[in-house]
């Protein structure tokens, strides 16, 4: 179903493997809440993929393209949401208690909740015009086009969903055993003010994108 399938699958792994608001966000919550945490926020990013794909499938992505007011409207929901995102990160760096010794007391994670995680990272996948217009550049170099656009799009998206979903399941994995040094210490706080302030950065970035 996917033309250059190969090829596809070759620069698809390449770009899921470059650092961005979606690793962030996998890092920042399996730190929350832990690998259950990390993988359900995973599950939410990627499933975003799929409405990315329908959505520059049928064309609408030119239609957002061209409406200063649509494009504007997507960039509050996806800006104002990493800002959010990085705020309160922010908030928990500044109000965090004294550390304590982990010797003296287990370090705990915050209570995972699905709905929760699943949510934080489909909104904020599928509200990123970044995604968007990757995927209204990127899809159609490997659609042939006496096939269906929308079945070949969804399929390239299955395909980017799996490695997304390997890629972050093992960085989830790998907080998860990294963070109980960090947990207890001083340099808990500094990461958790460096994620939000990363995210905020994104916020920004995403919110003084132009609209092309």
């Amino acid at each position: 179903m996917i033309d250059q399938f190969w090829t596809f699958l070759f620069a698809i792994t390449l770009l899921t493997l470059f650092p961005g608001v979606d690793s962030l966000l996998v890092i920042r919550n399996t730190s929350r809440g832990g690998w259950k945490d990390g993988i359900a926020t995973s599950t939410g990013i990627c499933s975003g993929l799929f409405v990315h794909a329908l959505v520059s499938a049928l064309g609408i992505s030119a239609l957002l393209l061209q409406s200063a007011v649509a494009f504007n409207v997507l960039k509050l929901f996806g800006g104002g949401y990493l800002l959010w995102l990085g705020s309160c990160s922010l908030w928990r760096a500044v109000r965090g208690k004294k550390p304590i010794s982990p010797e003296i007391q287990p370090i705990k994670t915050r209570q995972f909740q699905l709905r929760r995680s699943l949510g934080e990272g489909f909104i904020s996948n599928v509200f990123n015009p970044k995604t968007l217009l990757f995927y209204m550049a990127f899809l159609p170099q490997f659609i042939d086009p006496t096939r269906s656009p929308v079945l070949q799009s969804l399929s390239m998206a299955a395909v980017h969903f799996v490695i997304g979903m390997i890629y972050q399941g093992l960085l989830a994995l790998l907080v998860c055993q990294v963070s109980g040094w960090f947990k207890s210490s001083p340099l808990g706080r500094t990461l958790e003010g460096l994620t939000g302030a990363v995210l905020v950065s994104f916020g920004l970035q995403v919110f003084l994108q132009k609209r092309i």
